[in-house]
């Protein structure tokens, strides 16, 4: 029944969606014995994952603090070079560069502009010039320096912010600290161990099953984007690509606390920050409060995981064990995918 409902309900949602756009649900729950599958595109297409990214990128940080390279309150100043930290954290006049750890850069609260949304101080958004030179291909030190450069801090260390930025500096001290490149750190740590086949960092790296297949579309204001070179304007905050069964494996392995240790759990699950109105930031992950979208949904279980822009979801039920997978591949499908997220939670409701 719980499944008869989920697939009446994403059949109404396929006939309501514009055409082309993709919907690949996966719900996977070992406690009430639930495999959902659910999708309007080839079996198990691959799909770019947006900031669910981040999450493997503080991950791969735990796994790094866990073989001693790293700490988490590091100061970022003795892993990165002071010509690459220059100008990213000044405020009011004070440079905090010495300041900031990684637990700010996890936690997004170093005070660092975010490239992809934070306003310039001069010419057009990073969102503006992407769309309008779609070939452009963009290294992740350009990506540093659209900030640098554009735009100034948000504010000193301590204060939430958002920030893909911050994310790309953890990447580069990934490679820093272990002389390989980000792509490889990715596939030896996670992606080979977990036989994630399907599974890369785009544009730099391919994944171990080939021929390789074409991502599934990706609407983005309206234009399909997904074999377009603008896509390498992420890297470390989210230039995942994976499929639903793929990311199910990374979400069983991180909650069966194989890829890092107990305690690197719980500090990842200090959800001390408000990122939007029902979604807590910790380290690398958020945490929903469904309570705040509508006070009916009050009860709902606290999921946890992350999301990205392209309405991709991430998430784990701890109440009913349940692995949830979504991508509605557009950035103006956000409302639609948080809709079939409660939907799916609602239906749990019935079974407990």
């Amino acid at each position: 029944m719980f499944e008869q409902k989920l697939s009446k309900y994403f059949n109404n949602t396929v006939r309501k969606s514009s055409k082309g756009a993709p919907l690949q649900i996966l719900v996977s729950s070992k406690k009430h014995g639930i495999d959902f599958n659910y999708s309007n595109t080839t079996s198990d297409q691959p799909y770019h994952t947006a900031s669910i990214g981040k999450m493997f990128t503080a991950t791969i940080i735990g796994m790094l603090c866990e073989k001693g390279l790293l700490q988490l309150d590091d100061r970022i100043d003795t892993h990165l070079s002071a010509e690459i930290l220059h100008g990213l954290f000044v405020y009011n006049n004070m440079d905090y560069k010495e300041a900031i750890t990684l637990r700010h850069l996890l936690g997004h609260t170093s005070g660092i502009a975010d490239y992809f949304e934070s306003n310039v101080t001069a010419g057009s958004k990073f969102v503006s010039q992407i769309l309008n030179k779609p070939e452009k291909m963009w290294t992740p030190v350009m990506l540093v320096d659209f900030t640098r450069n554009h735009q100034v801090a948000a504010g000193p260390p301590g204060k939430f912010f958002y920030s893909d930025t911050g994310y790309v500096l953890l990447g580069l001290i990934a490679e820093k600290v272990t002389g390989k490149s980000f792509a490889d750190i990715m596939g030896e740590y996670i992606f080979q161990p977990l036989d994630m086949r399907d599974s890369y960092l785009m544009f730099y790296s391919e994944p171990q099953r080939q021929p390789k297949k074409d991502i599934a579309n990706i609407w983005f204001d309206g234009k399909e984007i997904s074999k377009l070179n603008l896509l390498s304007c992420d890297w470390a905050g989210g230039g995942v690509v994976s499929t639903t069964s793929d990311l199910l494996k990374f979400q069983k392995a991180f909650w069966d606390g194989i890829l890092v240790s107990k305690n690197f759990m719980i500090e990842m699950q200090r959800f001390d920050n408000k990122y939007r109105a029902g979604i807590y930031y910790g380290l690398g992950m958020m945490e929903l409060h469904f309570e705040e979208f509508f006070f009916l949904l009050k009860g709902l279980p606290r999921c946890k995981g992350h999301l990205g822009i392209l309405a991709t979801h991430m998430f784990y039920d701890p109440v009913n064990d349940a692995h949830i997978i979504m991508n509605f591949g557009s950035n103006k499908r956000m409302v639609e995918s948080f809709k079939a997220l409660i939907t799916i939670e609602r239906l749990f409701k019935t079974l407990n």
